[in-house]
């Protein structure tokens, strides 16, 4: 898989982080695996379950990097795709130096368009320019 691909599968598991504990989520990345609509090999599974552990790990820290560069849009109140790909790329920004930042404001914008409500590709863009 190409590496927008994989990026793709790990914010629609940390998507479900909303509707899940912390303790059912070890069962939702195998059963995501299990029921994915795109065969993934091995290798790729594991980037993506060890992707989002990464990101699961930090969410606290990567929420208040949010809260403080939002003004009036805390966490509690982005909408549930939209904070999913914000997470996504504020881990890839800050805490993961094989990504530019460049790259991760343009795939999560993408992402934003795919899957986000209308002008959600925007405020993703608002929000990722203040961490470049």
């Amino acid at each position: 898989m190409k590496r927008s691909e994989l990026r793709e599968q790990v914010f629609k598991l940390l998507f479900r982080v909303e509707f899940n504990t912390p303790e059912e989520m070890s069962l939702q990345e195998d059963l995501f695996v299990a029921t994915s609509d795109i065969d993934m090999s091995e290798k790729d599974a594991a980037f993506v379950k060890e992707r989002y552990e990464q990101i699961a790990s930090k969410i606290t820290e990567i929420d208040g990097l949010i809260n403080a560069e939002t003004k009036g849009w805390d966490t509690d109140r982005i909408g549930k795709v939209e904070l999913a790909i914000l997470r996504l790329a504020v881990y890839e920004i800050k805490f993961d130096d094989s990504v530019p930042t460049g790259v991760a404001i343009n795939e999560a914008v993408e992402l934003a368009k795919k899957f986000g409500q209308d002008g959600a590709s925007s405020f993703v863009n608002g929000v990722l320019a203040k961490f470049a």
